[in-house]
């Protein structure tokens, strides 16, 4: 069961700081794993030992340094909260020890698995196939964010424009581009999904309209989707997400000379540091085009 104080500090995250339900879920899970694991009055009686042995326990029970990270962010921010509510005079977190993390680097596509996704979709019988090319054509065009990608509405797109604007984390707009492929994909998408609509029926005001609670196409169902064009087009799906998309779309931008603090903007990157992890991957690429092709790195 949450503490009274727990349900004040997530209540303070979604109404003043509009954390997003990802987060609040993910944060009362680190406080609830917290509460369940120190005896003695939970988190608002902890001592700065029973906090430390906690968060020691953490990695012997297979969690992630990244996922350490997390809890350890959560609970220092509890403790911020609660010294602000007087409910504590102390942090008992002050001296948890940021896990050490290797940032891994992100799995991406080259641009013929992009092309044998495309062609995989389009080997899919009408509205179908169309669906898919537009959702696929919009995430490499625009290095959309899943949530960003499914919650766009019908009505941003009527007149065809050469951008979207996306509302992306923290309520922060930016401007995604669409290139020329991607625009008569979703034209074509369009006139299908009108078509499909019954007759005097209401419009769903979303561009990729579902059955699902939420009333457009779902993650998970997109995930599915791309895990059968892969398939289809001869990758292992294991390599093909969503977001494996807008990876594609920041790395095959460097690697054609696009400015970092262009990918970052376009990407929607608060801390250009996010974006600095696409130039490994593009670095890589090319170091591996020079070996290949370069006629001095080739064997005699």
């Amino acid at each position: 069961m949450t503490s009274p104080q727990i349900e004040a500090y997530l209540e303070m995250m979604a109404v003043e700081r509009d954390a997003s339900p990802h987060t609040l879920s993910a944060y009362a899970r680190d406080l609830a794993d917290a509460e369940a694991s120190i005896d003695g009055g939970g988190l608002i009686a902890a001592d700065e030992a029973a906090i430390e042995a906690w968060f020691a326990g953490l990695a012997p029970r297979g969690l992630s340094a990244a996922t350490a990270a997390r809890r350890r962010s959560a609970i220092r921010q509890f403790y911020r909260f609660a010294m602000g509510e007087g409910w504590r005079t102390d942090d008992p977190s002050r001296r948890l020890d940021a896990p050490k993390q290797g940032r891994p680097l992100p799995r991406t596509l080259n641009r013929e698995e992009v092309v044998g996704l495309l062609t995989a979709s389009a080997a899919r019988d009408g509205a179908a196939g169309l669906r898919m090319i537009a959702l696929v054509e919009l995430a490499y065009a625009s290095g959309l964010r899943v949530s960003e990608l499914l919650g766009l509405r019908v009505e941003a797109v009527r007149r065809d424009p050469a951008y979207l604007i996306v509302r992306g984390k923290g309520g922060k707009e930016r401007l995604a581009p669409l290139n020329a492929s991607a625009r008569e994909a979703v034209k074509a998408w369009l006139i299908a999904r009108d078509a499909r609509r019954p007759e005097k029926a209401p419009d769903s005001p979303w561009l990729f309209p579902s059955g699902a609670a939420s009333g457009h196409l779902t993650p998970r169902r997109f995930a599915q989707m791309l895990d059968q064009a892969a398939v289809d087009a001869g990758i292992d799906p294991a390599r093909v997400s969503p977001h494996v998309l807008r990876h594609a779309f920041a790395t095959h931008l460097l690697e054609g000379g696009a400015d970092l603090r262009v990918v970052q903007t376009l990407l929607g990157h608060a801390d250009i540091a996010t974006t600095q992890i696409y130039t490994h991957v593009a670095t890589d690429r090319l170091t591996q085009v020079v070996n290949r092709h370069h006629p001095l790195a080739k064997d005699d």
